[in-house]
């Protein structure tokens, strides 16, 4: 991330993508900017349609209230000073994303809603999923 900190120069808003989600929207893109540029960090999610618990030792210990809870996707942006100073404070961090090292920074972070379509290609049959969704546009 530092070569890619590097690289944006003096841009103003930084946004982080991840690859795996090559469904994204202009407009999901635009809207977290937009929120990024009132509040410092945004991030893309939708809500959580599924119970979600937690587990240890292969026994439920909790149920999460779903109400709370959404599902994070990219984009995220960032003003570029503050994802910088989040990422030099914790580079070894073992982040899931960038907006956990800003929430340990006590900065917040807005929600936008994010969208289904914007799926994070992970297992094999997100590819299938993927190549429907495909053929599908392509017949537009």
């Amino acid at each position: 991330m530092a070569a890619g900190l590097a690289a944006v120069g003096e841009a103003d808003i930084v946004v982080v993508h991840d690859a795996a989600r090559p469904l994204v929207s202009t407009a999901l893109i635009e809207s977290v900017i937009a929120a990024a540029r009132v509040h410092g960090a945004a991030t893309a999610a939708v809500p959580c349609v599924d119970t979600i618990k937690r587990v240890e030792d292969g026994l439920v210990v909790e149920t999460l209230p779903r109400g709370a809870l959404v599902a994070v996707q990219t984009p995220q942006a960032f003003s570029a000073p503050l994802l910088r100073r989040a990422h030099a404070i914790a580079p070894e961090l073992d982040a899931s994303d960038d907006c956990l090292l800003v929430e340990r920074l006590g900065e917040p972070v807005a929600v936008v809603p994010g969208e289904i379509g914007n799926r994070k290609i992970t297992h094999p049959e997100d590819l299938v999923w993927l190549r429907g969704e495909l053929r599908g546009s392509a017949g537009s």
